[in-house]
């Protein structure tokens, strides 16, 4: 199972993600956010880093920023976890692979709302709505509803996931799952990660036969 670790904004965290061979960074690009990355760790650093896979996580930013941030970063892909169209989508998949980011409620249109974007995107995420904002609120959408997910399409699971999961997440019987997200669950304060609790939920995802 692949895991990505969002919310980076310090080297030392980013350090320990490649140290426990995580295999995606991510780093948001979204001002109201407390993890806010551009506020609080520098291009080249990221730039620099190897041995990671390194992702930009965007909220209804405009193109040429999303653009320009990926060339400063070099970034590896573009999480778009706004309310981009697949027109948006395609035009930054030009450039990198892009996963699209979806917030699940109560329930899911999987055709309306999610095949227009198949055909310009690698890979969705699902997170989970909130009024709180777009992302790390820490609360779970009901992952019964991905049961009904109708495409092979592969997707990230994301939203409250917490140290204790990785034996519920073994026994998910979802083949397009393709990657946990997490992120607030494994932090001291927000951007701030506890790496003992990556650490140890890298080992309980892999422990799985």
């Amino acid at each position: 199972m692949r895991i990505k670790v969002c919310g980076i904004t310090r080297v030392n965290d980013l350090q320990g993600l490649v140290e426990n061979s995580v295999d995606f960074a991510g780093f948001i690009f979204y001002e109201k956010s407390p993890r806010f990355a551009a506020a609080r760790i520098d291009a080249r650093t990221v730039r620099e880093t190897t041995g990671i896979r390194k992702v930009g996580v965007f909220v209804n930013a405009p193109q040429e920023q999303v653009l320009r941030t990926i060339a400063d970063y070099a970034l590896d892909m573009a999480q778009l976890h706004g309310d981009e169209t697949p027109a948006f989508c395609a035009a930054i998949r030009e450039q990198v692979p892009v996963i699209k980011a979806f917030r699940i409620g109560d329930d899911v249109n999987w055709e309306k709302e999610l095949a227009p974007y198949l055909e310009v995107t690698d890979y969705f995420l699902f997170d989970t709505a909130s009024a709180k904002g777009y992302g790390g609120t820490g609360d779970r959408f009901n992952w019964e509803l991905l049961q009904q997910y109708p495409f092979a399409h592969p997707f990230l699971l994301s939203g409250g996931i917490t140290p204790d999961d990785a034996a519920i997440i073994n026994s998910l019987q979802l083949p397009a799952l393709f990657a946990v997200d997490i992120n607030s669950k494994f932090e001291d304060s927000p951007g701030v990660k506890n790496i003992p609790k990556v650490k140890a939920f890298v080992a309980g995802l892999t422990a799985k036969s």
